[in-house]
C-alpha cells in the first residue's frame, strides 16, 4: 500500500482526539506505546502504511530521548506539519506529566509515612522484574550476531565495572558501527542486512508525503524557534541565578541529558542515577526506584521519571520559594528542557531523514548504539536489584571506584520475596506491567498494615 492508496489524512481536530486517546492510554513503556499507535493509526484508520510507520520509528530510535513520543511528533508532522507535530507531542506527554506532578506532591508530603511509604516499598521491589523483562526483550531484538553481543558486553563492563560515562559509551559504539558499516561488515548492516538497505535506497520518492520535498527551509526556520525556546531559559537561569542554583543546575543537567541519552527511559536512568544520585545528591538510590514506579504506573513516556527528580531537587532546595512551589517549578523546568529538544530534532531532521533511507553508514551507527544500550540496561537491572533488596552497598577502590557491590548481611527478605514473586508473575504467568505494579503496591500496603514495613 503506497501513500496514494491511504485514506485521506484526517482533519487536525479529528487527529487531536486520537492523540489525546493515545496520551491517556499509553501505558506499558515504549513497546506498548508504539504498539498502540500502530493499531490506532495504521491498522484501524489507515492514515499511514507500515513502511512509513517503521521508517519514522527507525529514525526516532536513532535519536536520544523518548522514541515513542518522538514517533508521535514525527507522525503528527507527516499528517499536519508543525502544528500536527506539536499537538501530537504535547498530548502524548501531558496526561502523564499531570499524573506525575500529583504523585510528586503526595510523595513529598507523605512519602515517608504510612500507607504511601508501604505502597512505594512494594513498587520498588517489583520494578526489578519489569526492567529485567526489558533487557531480555531488547536483547533478543537487537543482538542478532556475535559482534553485537560483544558490543553489548563491553558497554556493560564499561559502565558497571569502570563507571565510564554513558555518553562516552554511546559515542564509542556509534563510531564503531559507522566504521564497521563503511568497511562492509555484515554485522553492522542493520535489520534485514544489506538487502534491506538496498531496498530502502531504491524507494520511490513519490511515496513520500507530498509536503516533505519542499519542507527544508520551513524546517530550518522552525528549528531556530525551538532552539531558542529550549536554550534561552537555560541561559537566563545561568546568568541570573548562577551555576550553583538548583534551577540552573536542573536546566543545565537535563538539557545535556536530553541530547546524550540514547535508548529510552531505562537507559536514561543509568545516567540519572550516576549523576543526580551520586554527583548532585538530589535523591537517594531508593527514591530513584520510587520515581520509576510512578512513571511505570502512569501513562506517557517513562522518561517522565526525570520530572520527579527535578521536583524533588527543587523541593529540597527551594531558596526563597515555598517548597511545593519550588518543586512544581523544578518539575516543569525539567519537562521543558527534556522534551523541547525532541521537537527540535524531529522538525529539523525529519525532512532530511526522509531522503536518507538506505544510508548504510547511518544504519551501522544505529545498530551498534542499539547493542550498547542493551549492555547499559543490563547494568540498570543489576543496579535496581542491589538497591531494591539490599540495605547497604560497598565500593571497591580504584580503578573500580564506581563499582557497587551488595553487603549480603543487609538483604531485605520481604523485598527479595516480592521481587521473586514479581519475576514469577512476569515470566511464569505472563502478567502485564500494570498488573504487576498494582500487585506490588497492594502487597506493600498489606505489609504496611501488618507493621512489617
Amino acid at each position: 500500500m503506497s501513500d496514494t492508496d491511504l485514506k485521506p489524512h484526517p482533519s487536525l481536530p479529528e487527529a487531536t482526539r486520537v492523540w489525546l486517546r493515545i496520551g491517556l492510554f499509553s501505558f506499558g513503556g515504549p513497546a506498548g506505546q508504539i504498539a498502540l499507535m500502530h493499531r490506532l493509526l495504521v491498522e484501524e484508520r489507515g492514515w499511514l502504511d507500515d513502511r512509513r510507520f517503521v521508517h519514522a520509528l527507525n529514525y526516532c530510535m536513532l535519536l536520544p530521548g523518548p522514541e515513542a513520543m518522538q514517533l508521535a511528533v514525527y507522525i503528527g508532522w507527516i499528517m499536519h506539519r508543525t502544528a500536527g507535530g506539536v499537538v501530537a507531542g504535547l498530548l502524548f506527554v501531558l496526561p502523564g506529566a499531570l499524573a506525575i506532578l500529583a504523585l510528586s506532591f503526595v510523595y513529598a508530603l507523605y512519602g515517608n509515612v504510612g500507607t504511601v511509604e508501604a505502597a512505594f516499598f512494594g513498587l520498588k521491589a517489583v520494578v526489578l522484574a519489569i526492567v529485567l523483562q526489558a533487557v531480555i526483550r531488547i536483547g533478543r531484538k537487537m543482538l542478532g550476531n556475535p559482534a553485537l553481543v560483544a558490543v553489548a558486553a563491553l558497554s556493560f563492563l564499561a559502565i558497571f565495572v569502570f563507571g565510564l560515562p554513558f555518553p562516552l559509551i554511546i559515542l564509542t559504539a556509534g563510531l564503531a558501527g559507522l566504521a564497521g558499516a563503511r568497511a562492509g561488515r555484515p554485522a553492522f548492516a542493520g535489520p534485514g542486512g544489506q538487502d534491506h538497505v538496498a531496498a530502502a535506497a531504491a524507494d520511490d520518492p513519490a511515496t513520500m508525503p507530498r509536503h516533505v520535498m519542499s519542507e527544508r527551509a520551513h524546517a530550518l526556520r522552525i528549528s531556530v524557534v525551538f532552539l531558542t525556546l529550549w536554550l534561552a531559559p537555560v541561559a537566563i537561569l545561568l546568568l541570573t541565578l548562577g551555576a550553583g542554583n538548583v534551577f540552573a543546575r536542573i536546566a543545565g543537567f537535563f538539557s545535556v541529558l536530553a541530547i546524550v541519552t540514547f535508548g529510552g527511559a531505562y537507559a536514561v536512568l543509568a545516567y540519572v542515577a550516576q549523576e543526580a544520585v551520586q554527583s548532585f545528591g538530589w535523591l537517594a538510590p531508593g527514591e530513584m526506584l520510587d520515581g520509576l514506579g510512578m512513571a511505570e504506573t502512569t501513562p506517557g513516556p517513562l522518561i517522565l521519571v526525570t520530572q520527579f527528580v527535578g521536583f524533588m531537587a527543587a523541593f529540597r532546595d527551594p531558596g526563597g520559594l515555598p517548597p511545593l512551589v519550588a518543586g512544581t517549578l523544578g518539575g516543569i523546568l525539567t519537562l521543558w528542557v527534556t522534551f523541547v529538544p525532541s521537537f527540535l530534532m524531529i522538525f529539523l531532521g525529519a525532512p532530511y531523514i526522509e531522503r536518507l533511507r538506505g544510508n548504510a553508514a547511518l544504519s551501522g551507527a544505529m545498530t551498534a548504539i542499539s547493542a550498547a544500550v542493551v549492555g547499559v540496561i543490563l547494568n540498570l537491572a543489576l543496579w535496581f536489584a542491589i538497591h531494591a533488596v539490599f540495605g547497604e552497598v560497598t565500593r571497591l577502590g580504584p580503578p573500580f571506584t564506581d563499582l557497587e557491590l551488595p553487603v549480603w548481611s543487609s538483604l531485605d527478605p520481604l523485598a527479595a520475596g516480592l521481587a521473586l514473586l514479581a519475576l514469577v508473575a512476569v515470566f511464569g504467568l505472563g502478567m502485564g506491567t500494570i498488573g504487576v505494579l498494582a500487585g506490588g503496591a497492594l502487597a506493600g500496603i498489606v505489609l504496611g498494615f501488618a507493621g512489617l514495613v
